[in-house]
């Protein structure tokens, strides 16, 4: 494969971005697609910024489902937004169209590449250094809810397969440790134990939705404060980016994935467990702004659900952690050997943390509901 810098002329050649490109340069701190920053110029006034991406066809096979995704939702959002009397040019992605009319391109290396608007004034942080700037994502993603709570969640493709099927995950686990392909089960018994103690757990939020009690959404399936664009001089929260999960799912899911990642001050790979720890605060700092962005969106089974998804988004990655290890660390990008274990050990920390503290998470919701 080819540098995407080598296609960049090309590419950029399929767009009309009404004025001429003055300079492309890497952007941003992903490591899934490759995303530029485009400079270009026009006659008269300031340059003008459009995001370009090369997606990462190991991440997903499917160029053309993914994109009908987000031109979907984010079609849907634009009326959704206008309708409210918001901006539909900086809530929302805009996906711009190849002088073909297609919504990407695709390169002599058969690789797909999509471009958007710069949404400017606008900042990405990698975590949240106040409760202020998580309750703002917190509210974004809950507005994320709210907006699209009449889209048509069974017409979205699922770009990951099982993404968030937590019986799949239990099924997968467990060939890893059967087939054992590194030797390395037997140094991790207490890891392996715990998750074989925790088993009916992986059905608690699949048997809730096949029984009706928990409807199937529009989900984000990456619900980090660094998918959130924030107002360069207010803070508030603007547009919520990083579409390409986007796909049928439940509330629960997006809501307990940011829990997984906001609610602890330790890295995710921190060795030290002591310093690893469920903080509850944050977890009602977030719950509050998520059902204020919600404003009475969800279900009552969804807002009963809501400390499940905490635990079970963190157990679950937790769970992958573990069986990308036993299997040789082939899908986490590891930089140290143990990488993905000590990931592993601190998900499990969290969960146990959240166990002992069951009744206050509740507690928690309760109360956020009834402000």
């Amino acid at each position: 494969m080819q540098p995407a810098e080598k296609y960049l002329g090309e590419v950029l050649e399929a767009y009309d971005l009404h004025a001429p490109v003055v300079g492309a340069v890497r952007f941003g701190q992903g490591h899934i697609n490759d995303t530029f920053c485009v400079h270009t110029q026009p006659p008269e006034g300031d340059c003008v910024r459009f995001i370009l991406q090369r997606i990462s066809d190991a991440a997903f096979s499917s160029p053309v489902q993914l994109m009908q995704n987000i031109v979907g939702v984010t079609d849907y959002l634009k009326r959704i937004i206008t309708e409210e009397g918001g901006d539909p040019e900086r809530e929302t992605l805009t996906i711009l169209h190849t002088r073909a009319g297609e919504t990407f391109y695709t390169d002599r290396e058969g690789r797909a590449w999509r471009c958007m608007p710069f949404i400017e004034d606008t900042v990405c942080l990698q975590s949240a250094e106040t409760p202020e700037l998580f309750a703002a994502s917190a509210r974004a993603f809950g507005q994320f809810q709210r907006r699209l709570r009449d889209y048509p969640a069974h017409t979205l493709f699922e770009t990951i397969e099982k993404f968030h099927d937590t019986e799949d995950r239990l099924r997968r686990f467990k060939a890893a440790v059967q087939a054992d392909v590194m030797g390395r089960a037997g140094g991790v018994r207490p890891e392996i134990d715990f998750v074989l103690a925790r088993e009916p757990d992986c059905s608690v939020a699949l048997e809730a939705q096949r029984a009706g009690k928990l409807p199937l959404r529009v989900t984000h399936n990456d619900t980090k404060l660094n998918n959130v664009l924030l107002d360069r001089r207010t803070g508030a929260a603007v547009c919520v980016i990083d579409l390409d999960t986007v796909m049928p799912g439940l509330a629960i899911n997006d809501f307990g994935d940011s829990i997984r990642f906001g609610a602890n001050h330790a890295p995710e790979d921190e060795k030290d467990l002591s310093k690893v720890g469920f903080d509850l605060d944050l977890f009602a700092v977030y719950t509050r702004g998520f059902l204020e962005g919600c404003a009475g969106s969800l279900t009552s089974g969804e807002l009963e659900y809501l400390p499940w998804g905490a635990k079970l988004m963190t157990f679950e990655c937790g769970m992958r952690f573990l069986t990308d290890y036993l299997e040789g660390d082939h899908y986490f990008a590891v930089h140290r050997e143990g990488q993905n274990l000590d990931r592993c050990r601190t998900q499990f920390k969290l969960v146990s943390d959240m166990e002992r503290r069951w009744g206050e998470m509740a507690d928690v919701v309760r109360r956020a509901v009834g402000q």
